[in-house]
């Protein structure tokens, strides 16, 4: 079985918004087979009924990376929690790992066993903006790295894309995964 990357969009959005395509189209032209799956309730259905569904519809193993964009970064630290297997990287773009600002978060659990997500990842990226429109800052990139160490990233990017900032492509990236 050959490398394998999944790539989740964030909340209210979908697989082909700011730097996605471009992403699956280089993981591609890699030798990556690329799931960008759309999630439609990601965050607005409660994760207890949510995860499972994500779960059962990819496999994972030691030669998939993840890549997580705002919501779908915060999917992926219960993705990892609740994996019986290790994956190779796992890539958080404008992730967090509490409530960023006033909004509900269904995506976020109350606790998180921060051991065994470390456990169920080889390599581990945390990419955050100093100042972040929605709260995922580098701040909530902090939070993430004191609980499970890896790498973080600290950019002035704002939200790494959104409706009011194109984010065509983003090489670091390409760069970053293996």
């Amino acid at each position: 079985m050959g490398r394998k990357a999944v790539i989740f969009h964030g909340t209210g959005a979908n697989p082909e918004v700011v730097w996605l395509p471009w992403l699956r189209q280089r993981l591609s032209d890699r030798g990556y087979e690329v799931e960008a799956p759309h999630y439609p309730t990601l965050n607005q259905e409660p994760l207890a009924t949510f995860l499972p569904t994500v779960l059962s519809r990819h496999t994972f193993d030691a030669d998939t990376v993840l890549v997580g964009h705002s919501g779908g970064a915060a999917l992926l630290l219960a993705i990892l929690e609740h994996l019986d297997t290790r994956v190779d990287q796992a890539l958080l773009v404008a992730g967090y790992c509490t409530r960023p600002g006033s909004a509900e978060e269904p995506v976020l659990q109350e606790a998180y066993d921060w051991e065994r997500i470390r456990a169920n990842v080889r390599d581990l990226y945390l990419i955050n903006s100093r100042v972040d429109p929605y709260g995922c800052d580098a701040e909530q990139g902090r939070a993430m790295l004191e609980r499970l160490g890896g790498t973080q990233i600290v950019r002035d990017d704002g939200h790494f894309g959104d409706v009011d900032q194109p984010y065509e492509s983003f090489e670091l990236l390409d760069r970053l995964i293996d």
